[in-house]
């Protein structure tokens, strides 16, 4: 009977007007609604597909949300960032960000998936992080950029970050953080040919200015289709290079690092769980 009720208030909220549905938020809270949402998370409710372009738009999703974060646009001499969601279905998402920036050196905008629920909880607290990711890319010219999952974690929960751990299925002529180069003036990696999650990668170390930074990248090639439980990646971490696993997991998201040029991402399936 209970979940007979479930799915009909399901039903009523997926076909329910906007003006509606933020009425019942307001009347049984984000919490409460969220919850309910939970309850049955194989049926698809209706999310809100509209294009958005603006510097800092966001559309919640639960359990996601999609955020634009053009955090360097002004570093563009001109461009811009659009995205959208196509569907969602439980943890199931599907995406796309169209981008064009021209001038400046900097990253312009990481659009993402970010994961909302299950965070903050200690690595070694965490017995999986199984995520999966399909993808393709179409661009104009020569582009740079990256594909990549990106993960922040922090001395306490919901501190700021003191870790930032990327896994980059592409690279598009950019390159990852490092402390050391060579003569040619690429990074040079700590550590090569790790297996991990069915892939093979190279990482390399460094720092942002705020945090040190990990960054796996696949020894060739890009990775368009990638299914695997990422936490062995902060196992390779904790044995290898002394990561603590007491560090709290702050942030989980997928998207695109945007630096020049022209490119549509399209995501037909992404998902990313903490356990």
């Amino acid at each position: 009977m209970f979940k007979l009720l479930t799915l009909f208030f399901l039903a009523t909220v997926a076909f329910a007007a906007p003006s509606s549905l933020q009425n019942l938020e307001r009347r049984l809270g984000r919490v409460s609604l969220y919850s309910i949402f939970l309850l049955l998370p194989h049926v698809c409710v209706r999310s809100d597909t509209n294009v958005y372009c603006g510097q800092w738009d966001n559309v919640v999703a639960p359990p996601y949300t999609l955020y634009l974060n053009q955090w360097g646009k002004d570093g563009a001499t001109s461009g811009s960032a659009c995205a959208q969601l196509v569907t969602l279905s439980g943890s199931n998402v599907a995406w796309r960000t169209t981008w064009n920036w021209t001038g400046g050196t900097g990253v312009k905008s990481y659009t993402n998936i970010n994961v909302n629920a299950n965070l903050n909880k200690q690595v070694s607290a965490i017995s999986s992080i199984p995520v999966t990711w399909n993808w393709s890319q179409t661009s104009v010219g020569t582009i740079i950029a990256n594909v990549a999952f990106d993960l922040f974690t922090s001395s306490s929960s919901g501190g700021s970050a003191a870790y930032e751990i990327m896994i980059w299925l592409a690279n598009y002529n950019a390159g990852p953080i490092s402390y050391t180069y060579g003569s040619d003036g690429t990074p040079t990696a700590v550590a090569s040919n790790i297996s991990l999650g069915g892939k093979t990668w190279n990482l390399y170390y460094g720092s942002n200015g705020s945090n040190l930074v990990y960054s796996f990248l696949p020894t060739s090639g890009i990775i368009t289709s990638f299914s695997a439980d990422i936490k062995i990646f902060f196992t390779y971490l904790v044995n290898n290079r002394g990561f603590p696993s007491s560090q709290y997991l702050t942030t989980l998201q997928g998207g695109t690092e945007a630096t020049t040029g022209s490119a549509t991402l399209t995501t037909s399936l992404m998902s990313m769980v903490i356990n």
